[in-house]
């Protein structure tokens, strides 16, 4: 059985903090943790910005000065967002009825696996 996708607005309401139907858990689940899920997230984080820098870009001033209040944005922007990932996956998991543990899962998955690697090659 295929996971269902959402439709347009299904998914902004999605991106917005509203729960999908139980019958798209397993998207909402591929879509927080499958691959690409880093992408994914900082360009749907990145999107509601653009139109400011395009401000910016309209103030009449040199363009290194329109670039630096881009930059002067874009800075703590992608520190809090980098910051602000973990929280975010997690509260998109519980808002739509999955456990939030998953994370925790996933990222010992992998951890056991650079370890079992690194144990591989050097012998150990």
């Amino acid at each position: 059985m295929s996971a269902q996708r959402p439709g347009f607005f299904q998914k902004i309401g999605y991106l917005l903090g509203r729960p999908l139907p139980e019958s798209m858990k397993d998207w909402v689940l591929a879509d927080i943790t499958g691959p690409g899920h880093v992408r994914r997230y900082f360009v749907r984080g990145l999107v509601p910005v653009i139109p400011l820098f395009i401000i910016f870009l309209l103030i009449p001033a040199s363009i290194w000065v329109q670039l630096g209040m881009i930059v002067l944005l874009l800075i703590p922007f992608v520190y809090f967002q980098i910051a602000l990932s973990q929280v975010y996956r997690r509260h998109l998991l519980v808002n739509n009825g999955l456990d939030a543990s998953v994370l925790d899962a996933r990222k010992a998955k992998r951890a056991d696996a650079v370890r079992d690697e690194y144990q591989n090659r050097h012998g150990r």
